[in-house]
């Protein structure tokens, strides 16, 4: 339960949640969430990575296709209503069909009158057992923005996006303070008893990486539940601008996590933690290769 509703402070509902096959079970599903998370007193609610389905990237099916919709569409329409009728910010992560044949892993943030505050395009696109994403998704297009909404200045990056400083980083420099990153990340099997504790505290890592060499809050916002070869593992969580973990969900039930974030903090850790001022944005110009030889 957040602390009662403030100016100065901005309050996440990381809705982690389970997902059936079809649309209207989910997007019904995620709306009552989103109410709920609003008589709380949240001001931003950030849904799953694709919560309109089962995550359909497990294996290569030209029929998953068929779960892919067209921004503005009807999810849009639903969350951007949602977002209106309870005045606050909605990200939802959406397998958007842009025309015949090209597809995006997509976030749209609606700002609390409902309309689109922004969109974010997955740009790292994965290729794994479990996780066939090239086969769907082509690459975004929109860099690496921060979208200014009436409740802060946020970001949005997707899952794999996670494990990439230098989109952090990009996301920090455009100026956002919080930076979300809808998720759908499990468990294979095979692998759960030997790597599984330390997938995990991978994952939890670079994301308090992140949070620490940008000076912003980071959160998680993960699936529950197993579908077919994958335990997703929930877990969702946020840190603050000192890489502190402030809040964390279960590993296997559905739940709304909330977080009260500062955004003076942002400011206060940026000033004794001068990374941005230090950077010697002259000397980076090998980052642009692919890798260097010798």
């Amino acid at each position: 339960m957040p602390d009662a509703p403030s100016a100065d402070h901005i309050h996440l509902a990381l809705v982690q949640m389970r997902c059936a096959p079809d649309r209207e079970t989910n997007v019904a599903h995620a709306l009552k969430r989103i109410e709920q998370a609003a008589q709380t007193g949240a001001h931003i609610v950030c849904l799953p990575e694709l919560f309109t389905a089962t995550y359909p990237c497990q294996s290569e099916d030209h029929r998953h296709f068929d779960h892919a919709e067209p921004i503005p569409g009807p999810t849009t329409q639903a969350l951007a209503e949602a977002a209106r009728r309870h005045g606050l910010v909605v990200v939802g992560s959406l397998f958007e069909r842009r025309t015949a044949g090209l597809y995006h892993n997509t976030a749209v943030v609606f700002d609390t009158d409902g309309s689109t505050a922004g969109m974010y395009r997955k740009m790292h696109i994965p290729d794994d057992p479990g996780y066939y994403e090239k086969f769907y998704f082509a690459p975004g297009d929109l860099g690496f923005p921060a979208i200014t909404t009436s409740r802060g200045c946020i970001a949005v990056g997707i899952c794999w996006d996670q494990w990439f400083p230098e989109a952090a980083r990009l996301f920090a420099l455009a100026g956002a303070q919080i930076l979300l990153y809808p998720t759908a990340i499990g468990w294979l099997p095979d692998e759960k008893q030997a790597f599984g504790a330390s997938q995990h505290d991978a994952w939890q890592t670079i994301m308090r990486s992140h949070a620490i060499a940008n000076g912003l809050y980071v959160a998680a916002v993960n699936r529950s539940g197993t579908e077919d070869d994958l335990e997703f593992w929930g877990a969702s969580f946020a840190a603050d601008p000192n890489g502190n973990v402030i809040a964390q969900a279960q590993h296997d039930s559905e739940e709304t996590l909330f977080v009260r974030c500062n955004p003076a903090q942002v400011d206060a850790v940026r000033t004794h933690w001068p990374f941005l001022r230090d950077r010697r944005i002259n000397a980076y110009d090998e980052l642009l290769n692919r890798f260097n030889d010798p």
